[in-house]
């Protein structure tokens, strides 16, 4: 779906429009399957639990004093025990001339409502599951009667699962926000931007900041441009991913880059070729380096299954690479209302043999990933220099397939 040109108006009016469908959809679902018939939810003014910040009104830029979320009934009722309703969305369930003390409405409500369990988001594993701080924690704790406190507890699928769930909307919406990113990486990786002997890293890295903002996107993420040439000036590990370097002829360059549009965050990685004077192409070394890498990411999604965890797929693709004679590294991510989002590691850069964890959480329908690899392939027209091709791309697996959100670079930009 092409969203076209918004007015900041118009897209606070499409993200209220999405939360109430999340509201109405996703949680219930999540409480439903995880057996949680309560949920609350705790933040104060400029210390936003990172779920509750996702339930704000658009024209909230954050909770307003101290914001109380409860969801009961398994998700089916919800209610704002504060001074203010939360928009349309959670009414104020608390009116301080009757009962001055928030802590005491919120434990009468909840004994009323008299439910059997109740999550807090608190997490060892996941930060976006530790949103509620643990002066919060002792405060809510404290007011609770024995008969509802003995009944708290804390619930990772609840806060991983609402944040990492797409809606129809959601999903309808994320090709064409990946589609704009890939719009001004695509002109990063062009003379519009690029002049050889000229142009530095870092004006690249700023192009892109200042293109972003001027279109109306956020950028999560300060952009990184790397370089990698020919002779001796291989870098151990990452290449740099800042600074002043020239970009010279024969430069392999890399971009790696996201923005935020409606809630919605794209991570991706291309690269280009400066050619030298009277060259046409890149070496063909360097082309088949990209479909070494396009080679890889399709071993990725390959191994996508609903059930299979982070470890899972880390493990079956890197095998199954091995086998093909590929170099690998592969440090995928869930994405969505975050960059690096909520859900299943599979794999980091520097722990390829798994991930504790987050990597033991199992992949789940309606969510989205940011296909993120490497493979290091040795260059014939470099003297067999090797080469690291990083590639990262957007996808959403639906339960049974897993596909681009908007295609993917197969062959490099030449500038």
């Amino acid at each position: 779906m092409g969203l076209g040109v918004l007015t900041l108006r118009q897209r606070a009016a499409l993200r209220d429009d999405w939360l109430a469908q999340r509201l109405d959809s996703v949680v219930p679902q999540i409480m439903h399957e995880a057996g949680v018939d309560c949920w609350v939810l705790i933040a104060r003014e400029y210390n936003e639990d990172p779920v509750v910040k996702t339930m704000l009104p658009a024209t909230w830029e954050g909770a307003r004093r101290r914001t109380i979320l409860v969801f009961t009934d398994y998700g089916w009722s919800r209610m704002a025990i504060s001074r203010y309703a939360v928009g349309s969305f959670f009414p104020a369930g608390w009116d301080p001339d009757e009962e001055p003390d928030q802590w005491r409405r919120l434990a009468a409500y909840l004994e009323d409502r008299a439910p059997q369990r109740i999550a807090i988001n608190r997490s060892p594993t996941f930060a976006l599951a530790d949103g509620m701080t643990s002066t919060e924690t002792a405060l809510f704790l404290a007011a609770l009667p024995p008969s509802i406190g003995d009944r708290v507890e804390s619930s990772d699928d609840l806060a991983i699962g609402w944040l990492e769930t797409r809606t129809p909307a959601e999903i309808a919406a994320f090709p064409d926000v990946c589609a704009r990113a890939h719009a001004i990486l695509r002109r990063a990786l062009s003379d519009e931007v690029i002049r050889a002997n000229q142009t530095t890293t870092s004006d690249v890295e700023w192009w892109l900041r200042e293109e972003s903002q001027t279109l109306g996107y956020g950028t999560w993420f300060h952009p990184a441009v790397s370089l990698q040439r020919a002779v001796s000036a291989r870098t151990a590990g990452f290449p740099a991913t800042s600074g002043d370097e020239i970009i010279r002829h024969g430069d392999l360059i890399h971009i790696d880059f996201g923005i935020e549009y409606l809630t919605l965050h794209t991570d991706q990685q291309q690269h280009g070729y400066v050619l030298h004077p009277g060259e046409t192409s890149a070496p063909d070394g360097l082309q088949r380096a990209v479909a070494a890498g396009n080679r890889l990411q399709d071993i990725v999604m390959g191994c996508f299954h609903t059930g299979a965890t982070g470890n899972d797929i880390l493990r079956a693709a890197r095998e199954q690479a091995a086998a093909e004679g590929l170099r690998p590294a592969i440090y995928s991510h869930p994405i969505g209302l975050h960059g690096h989002g909520a859900g299943p590691t599979i794999g980091l850069w520097d722990q390829q043999d798994g991930v504790p964890g987050a990597g033991d959480y199992p992949i789940r329908p309606d969510t989205a990933y940011s296909i993120e690899l490497s493979v290091e392939v040795d260059i014939p027209e470099w003297q067999d220099q090797p080469v690291r091709i990083m590639l990262e791309e957007d996808a959403f697996f639906d339960g049974n397939r897993i596909d681009l959100l908007d295609g993917r670079q197969t062959r490099l930009w030449t500038i």
